[in-house]
């Protein structure tokens, strides 16, 4: 008997999937195992492997094409099988809703297609029409105007309003429109881009966090001079490996965690979640939008596992490579724009962290230090908190904690290897 084979929910947070690539073609030999297809979710395109044996008899959903988690993109058989009553029901059943109750995840070392026998409706996705910018021509049917000066005109985007003609009987001619230099408008242009999977999963979730978590934010200043002079240190000492400011950051905020853990702590709607082991969340920018791979149990992880986990991330997130549970877990999330040169912002909250960290760029400045004004190394973080779970106060003694580590980096190294 055919069986049907339907969109997985690969990620938490995936509600629909784009059909990447099909590595089978309708009437190939499918054995339990092979890899259907690429499906692209909101945060990684992954290979998905079929569980019955058969014909690939039906593709419902060419690449390209995106369709709702749980519905129909496929079916497998037995050759010379009638399957239109099955497509048939699919075509009339009820599209899934999105806030139905998700289908069960596949696991990491079992992304295998989920076969039930209950077809979903069928979704296309309708061609955008292409708009293409023109420039419009103004014409009076009456005004005189020879084909040459239209058709410069046109191409020239020329208003031909208040050009008056000096041919014969007042008619319009190539030299006017060639000397109406003032009257070239500039023309209107843009284009549209689908949204795809990613985009539309960051635009749903950070509104989410925006509208529903009441945010506020505190902002400290770093002394950044002794960070600098131990990094440096340290490059030094493990070369040719390096370790990053950030890396520094990552370290010092786990560590503070341990010390504050009503920060360490998640809304969960009926109740607040507080964590005992720290994983801190890493926003990573990538050409589709933003991925956030996770350092577990950061706190007691030596700097050198912290870079080398982080860039590892960062390499595969960018060719979307990265496992579900590589972007999942997070108890605190820690955002850096400081290398595109941004002293100072705020970030929205990564549920269902109740923080996020925002860390801005070392700049080079005037301070006074021991009664002498000297050029000091300083940097700026802002925290923005969920008040429903943080308070000012608790907020305020976990950034004076992590301030001390990232200014005495001493301290933090000599509670781990380096």
């Amino acid at each position: 008997m055919a069986e049907i084979i339907k969109m997985p929910k690969l990620s938490d947070t995936m509600e629909e999937g784009v059909i990447a690539n099909w590595l089978k073609n309708v009437g190939d030999d499918v054995s339990s195992g092979d890899v259907l297809a690429e499906i692209e979710s909101d945060k990684a395109t992954m290979e998905y492997e079929s569980f019955p044996s058969g014909k690939l008899l039906h593709i419902e959903v060419e690449a390209g094409k995106s369709a709702p988690v749980d519905s129909l993109i496929a079916i497998i058989g037995k050759e010379g099988e009638d399957i239109k009553g099955l497509i048939e029901e699919a075509k009339s059943a009820p599209a899934p809703k999105s806030n139905d109750k998700p289908a069960e995840q596949p696991k990491k070392a079992d992304t295998k297609a989920i076969t039930t026998p209950a077809p979903a409706a069928k979704t296309e996705a309708k061609p955008r029409p292409i708009v293409k910018a023109e420039a419009k021509v103004e014409l009076d049917n009456r005004m005189k105007i020879s084909p040459l000066a239209r058709r410069l005109a046109e191409e020239r985007g020329v208003s031909l309003r208040g050009i008056r003609g000096s041919g014969e009987g007042g008619r319009i001619v190539k030299r006017d429109i060639e000397n109406s230099r003032s009257q070239i408008t500039q023309i209107e242009r843009s284009h549209d881009v689908e949204v795809n999977q990613m985009r539309k999963t960051i635009a749903r979730r950070l509104s989410e966090s925006k509208f529903t978590a009441p945010h506020f934010y505190l902002t400290i200043d770093l002394d950044m001079d002794r960070a600098v002079e131990s990094r440096k240190a340290i490059n030094q000492a493990i070369a040719p490996d390096k370790i990053s400011f950030n890396d520094l950051v990552i370290k010092a905020a786990a560590v503070a965690l341990k010390d504050h853990p009503a920060v360490n702590a998640g809304w969960h709607g009926d109740f607040i979640r507080y964590n005992e082991h720290v994983h801190i969340g890493v926003a990573v920018a990538v050409e589709d939008g933003l991925l956030v791979p996770v350092v577990r149990h950061a706190d007691g992880k030596p700097l050198t596992q912290i870079s080398t986990e982080v860039r590892d991330y960062a390499k595969r997130a960018k060719s979307k490579k990265l496992q579900p549970q590589e972007w999942e877990g997070n108890t605190f999330t820690i955002s850096n724009l400081g290398m595109f040169g941004i002293e100072e912002f705020t970030a929205i909250i990564n549920p269902p962290d109740s923080c996020i960290m925002a860390i801005g760029g070392i700049r080079q400045e005037p301070v006074v230090k021991d009664g002498e004004i000297k050029v000091g190394n300083r940097m700026k973080v802002t925290m923005s908190c969920d008040h429903r779970v943080v308070d000012g106060a608790s907020g305020a003694q976990f950034l004076n904690t992590f301030k001390n580590y990232i200014e005495n980096p001493i301290v933090l190294l000599g509670m781990s290897e380096i």
